[in-house]
């Protein structure tokens, strides 16, 4: 039986996500994010993104095996159009209102695996670039998206497709199971010595008005420097590689490069290899490391500790900052300017222990650092081998 071409329209319905006001986000139900959508082929396991939601919209907005959810608007065409597929159904969850959900008309047709796969190749990514609407964002028409075709093999080779390609996902997912392990020991360990006061010799340390002998206040500004993101001009956009990668926000999937030739002008930023990356904008408080040179944009400010201690910077900011049940939703966003961080006070250690800390820690970043280059070599291999499989040149 050979391979089939058919519109998403004949195989699902779309119906738009829930929008509610910032209020009533971080309690309630389990919320599936534009974020969550945007950085994974399949829903997570578990949505830790919380709502407060009614029956009548977990009704409305329900999550079930099978349904695909694709973001509907962006800031920026090259983030429209990213799915991410449901693999069992989500008691009581929604979803995101800058996203849509296709519901599976024939279920038994096409499996969910396979079109979560099939819907982040390349060339089916590209599709969206011909019918985005850029006014002040980039947005998605259901009639555009049904309007897509999609090719379908027999559902015995959905199986043996979806199979080859989730094994590699099975290794990337163990990977980051040790990375998240590594990072919440670091954290834990900065916890202990900078939260609780259970520091190496603690018990022997004088404590004056509730602070340990020879530890002081201070504002972001006096340990750290920081850029500030700044979007380019369309026009100095490209997609052949050429230049820097841009950057929108942390954990983004850019596939977008700004010319060399404007890295000097006042339309770019660049964060140098190592910077610690920090959301500005909602969610407000995300962070990462770069791995490389890169351009940020007003999503992101990147900074660096003034001695170099920047392990000890990164979990700093993540015990004040990061919150997994931050959501950004509404059409005005949550944000901080750079005075505002820059003014942030903290209580720090002397520096001999500040120091013992950042040693200890930057060895476990080191081997986090390991893990993440073996995480983006199977990346890459699964991404290489998608869109052969998906155009049937490897038969399965």
């Amino acid at each position: 039986m050979s391979w089939e071409y058919i519109k998403l329209g004949e195989l699902y319905t779309v119906h738009n996500g829930l929008s509610k006001g910032r209020q009533f986000f971080g309690s309630g139900y389990p919320f599936l994010s534009f974020s969550t959508i945007f950085n994974n082929y399949f829903i997570p396991d578990e949505l830790t993104d919380l709502v407060q939601s009614t029956e009548k919209e977990q009704e409305s907005y329900s999550i079930q095996r099978g349904d695909v959810f694709v973001t509907r608007t962006s800031e920026t065409s090259d983030e429209l159009g990213m799915s991410c597929v449901a693999l069992k159904d989500y008691p009581h969850a929604t979803y995101n209102g800058f996203t849509k959900r296709m519901r599976p008309i024939y279920p038994e047709r096409v499996l969910p695996e396979y079109i979560g796969y099939y819907m982040r190749t390349p060339s089916f990514r590209g599709k969206f670039q011909a019918f985005s609407t850029m006014t002040t964002r980039a947005s998605l028409r259901n009639e555009d998206l049904l309007g897509l075709m999609v090719a379908l093999p027999p559902l015995k080779t959905q199986h043996r497709i979806a199979s080859i390609l989730s094994a590699y996902d099975d290794l990337i997912e163990n990977n980051q199971k040790q990375i998240k392990l590594l990072e919440e020991a670091a954290q834990r360990l900065y916890k202990e010595w900078f939260v609780d006061l259970r520091f190496p010799n603690y018990e022997n340390t004088p404590v004056v008005d509730g602070v340990p002998e020879g530890w002081r206040k201070v504002k972001l500004y006096e340990i750290a420097d920081i850029v500030m993101g700044q979007s380019p001009k369309s026009e100095f956009y490209n997609n052949d590689k050429h230049g820097l990668p841009f950057h929108q926000g942390v954990g983004s999937y850019s596939t977008r490069f700004v010319v060399d030739d404007t890295y000097s002008t006042s339309f770019t930023k660049i964060a140098e290899t190592g910077s610690i990356l920090f959301s500005v904008r909602a969610p407000v408080g995300r962070l990462n490391l770069t791995k490389n040179k890169i351009v940020i944009g007003r999503g992101l400010s990147a900074m660096n500790h003034k001695y170099g201690l920047q392990s000890f910077l990164f979990y700093m900011l993540k015990e004040r900052f990061y919150k997994d049940n931050i959501v950004g939703n509404g059409s005005i966003f949550a944000s901080i300017s750079k005075n505002e961080l820059l003014s942030q006070e903290f209580i720090v250690s002397d520096d001999e222990l500040t120091k013992h800390y950042n040693a200890i820690v930057s060895d476990i970043d080191r081997k986090i650092e390991s893990l993440d280059s073996q995480l983006q070599l199977l990346t890459e291999a699964r991404d290489r081998l998608l869109p052969k499989l998906m155009s049937g040149e490897l038969e399965v």
